[in-house]
């Protein structure tokens, strides 16, 4: 059957790395996960047991398309907590996961063809998801001494749109106040719509995150329960959109989804509750990435930017490669450690790069990082 040029898109190189590491699992071999941004802990207790006790109670059938209202007022409360903001709850949207979030906000936001802004290195499947929808992603390559940031005098004038992270992956670095002020300025004063993803938002080591909704209410922050939360998996996430969008986005919403999944979304009302488990969580990410920047720099990966957030780190390795999946790929081989090759998240300068990752268990991490001296022992001064 013909296929679409729409459906041409690169793979997700983390989840062939992810699929080479569960082979080498299944042939008997012990592997070290430093590739995925997955928590090894599970959802939080709270959770697991509302869901149990509902699963006894109801039959979990399709809720409103724009999430359970008790979950929508849980999350703008969320905020209040953390940012101290009033966000009214019928501009909150339940969605299935953060791509789903992207899928629709995209699709809500720009026509085909439309050029919509990302900085780079940044998470792969922007790129992916706005090919699929017929738009045009533009990478603005960013630049270590702006922390792997965009910065307002490089967004192009033509842009439909730009999308930012913070804290970003992979490189963990956040935008502050002034920052997201500048580049939401910029982008209003020359008609370009702002998405902020918020996602690693409650993962954070020194300050707390800023939310772009403290500048500005006329943008699209998306955020989801994966990654403080600890529910990669059960896929719920969130958006928050200007009131007069959210009609819109509910229309959309019924017609591509229908509704989040209704038991993960009990689960995720929960999770709002279980906040003093989930620190417990931040404060395992908070050892791992202290060792991490200790020990890396020893092996042989001394060109990393301290984190502000999420749990990767990741490392300029020109002077070891010029070919970030081969080196992957033997860490994975020899090492058996599982690492993912910057060529997912910058397709110009990836080859050069390496992102780790630390959100497995401490002893995991010390492994790990035990393996990896073992393997760059092997190699001083060469080229892989």
């Amino acid at each position: 059957m013909k296929s679409s040029t729409r459906g041409i898109v690169d793979p997700f190189i983390v989840m062939d790395v992810m699929e080479a590491a569960r082979a080498a699992e299944a042939s008997g071999r012990d592997i070290i996960h430093m590739e995925v941004g997955q928590p090894s802990t599970p959802a939080p207790t709270k959770s697991r047991e509302a869901l149990a006790d509902a699963m006894n109670g109801e039959p979990l059938g399709y809720t409103v398309s724009l999430g359970l209202p008790a979950l929508r007022e849980g999350i703008a409360r969320l905020y209040k907590d953390w940012y101290n903001l009033e966000i009214d709850p019928t501009r909150v949207v339940v969605t299935p996961g953060s791509s789903g979030a992207f899928i629709l906000a995209f699709t809500a936001l720009f026509d085909a063809g439309d050029k919509v802004g990302l900085g780079e290195p940044g998470y792969p499947s922007y790129r992916q998801i706005l090919k699929a929808l017929n738009l045009t992603p533009v990478g603005i390559p960013t630049r270590a001494e702006n922390r792997l940031q965009p910065i307002p005098s490089e967004i192009p004038g033509d842009l439909a749109g730009l999308i930012t992270a913070s804290p970003a992956n992979p490189s963990g670095t956040m935008l502050d106040h002034a920052a997201l002020e500048g580049l939401i300025g910029t982008c209003h004063a020359q008609g370009t719509s702002f998405i902020a993803d918020e996602i690693y938002h409650g993962l954070q080591y020194e300050g707390r995150a800023i939310s772009a909704l403290e500048v500005s209410d006329d943008i699209y922050v998306i955020n989801s329960f994966s990654k403080y939360f600890s529910m990669t998996g059960w896929r719920v996430g969130w958006m928050i959109v200007p009131e007069d969008h959210v009609r819109l986005i509910e229309r959309l919403a019924q017609n591509m989804f229908i509704c989040p999944s209704h038991a993960s979304q009990i689960a995720a009302l929960a999770a709002l509750d279980a906040r003093d488990e989930l620190d417990a969580n931040l404060a395992t990410y908070a050892t791992n990435r202290q060792l991490m920047i200790e020990e890396l720099p020893k092996i042989g990966f001394d060109k990393i930017a301290p984190p502000d957030g999420a749990f990767y780190i990741y490392a300029d390795v020109r002077d070891l490669t010029e070919d970030s999946p081969a080196l992957a790929a033997e860490i994975l081989d020899k090492a058996g450690v599982a690492v993912t090759p910057g060529l997912d998240f910058d397709p110009v300068r990836g080859h050069q790069t390496l992102r780790f990752s630390y959100a497995r268990s401490t002893g995991e991490i010390r492994e790990g990082l035990a393996r990896l001296a073992k393997f760059m022992q092997q190699y001083p001064n060469q080229t892989l």
